[in-house]
């Protein structure tokens, strides 16, 4: 047969998107902390394909020239987007990014919007920090200072305070499931696993979390690496 006699195949639209979903790979470089499990969970909420890629910050792989050149503050998680070669590190611009890709768990409405993006804030500002410092002096330090120890409990549960309070009049923190959530979850988590900090006299902050727990995408997120 001559090639002018081929005829060209015409992949539908329709086709063509469903391969460029399948085509698009986020590759997720993270480790088993609450910061490195938030995007996993809205990569599996989302559906979107990605790749882990293990920093064992254990042994300091966050160090490596190869990952500085992805995050050069030599932290979890990172990501890089093949489809538009971005690249984003923190964990919070993370959870944007990708809210902003697929046009989930991210309202546009403004009001909305900046309702979960404060709450957003109020995770990465107020929870992730004071709960690691208190993890930091309560578990790791090898001197325990009870000063330190005792500022950061007290924060802690004042903060779990604050979260029960707004899931009393909320089904989730920012009325509708959103990254927020998923942002926030992962700490509440270790919370109770690490510091030994439970839900248990918060009951709306428990009905929140025990709701999360069942979520398909929640169980899979949160187990990523542990095997």
């Amino acid at each position: 047969m001559s090639v002018d006699t081929i005829d060209v195949i015409k992949i539908p639209d329709k086709i063509l998107l469903n391969l460029k979903k399948f085509l698009i790979m986020i590759e997720l470089y993270t480790f088993t902390t609450p910061n490195g499990r938030k995007p996993a969970i809205m990569l599996e909420e989302v559906g979107l394909p990605y790749t882990v890629h293990k920093v064992d910050i254990t042994k300091g792989e966050q160090f490596k020239p190869e990952y500085v050149a992805i995050n050069p503050n030599s932290k979890i998680p990172a990501i890089v987007d093949t489809e538009t070669e971005i690249t984003v590190f923190e964990s919070g611009a993370i959870l944007i990014y990708l809210a902003e890709k697929t046009g989930q768990f991210l309202p546009t409405e403004a009001k909305k919007r900046y309702q979960v993006m404060e709450w957003l804030m109020f995770q990465m500002a107020s929870i992730g920090p004071m709960f690691g410092q208190l993890g930091h002096f309560k578990r790791s330090a090898s001197e325990k200072i009870a000063y330190a120890i005792n500022r950061y409990e007290t924060e802690t549960l004042r903060l779990f305070k604050v979260l029960n309070r707004q899931l009393e009049t909320h089904e989730f923190i920012a009325g509708a499931y959103s990254i927020a959530d998923m942002a926030t979850y992962p700490w509440i988590v270790s919370a109770n696993d690490y510091l030994g900090i439970t839900v248990d006299e918060h009951p709306h902050l428990k009905r929140w979390s025990e709701n999360l727990q069942k979520r398909s995408a929640v169980q899979k997120g949160m187990a990523i690496l542990n095997s």
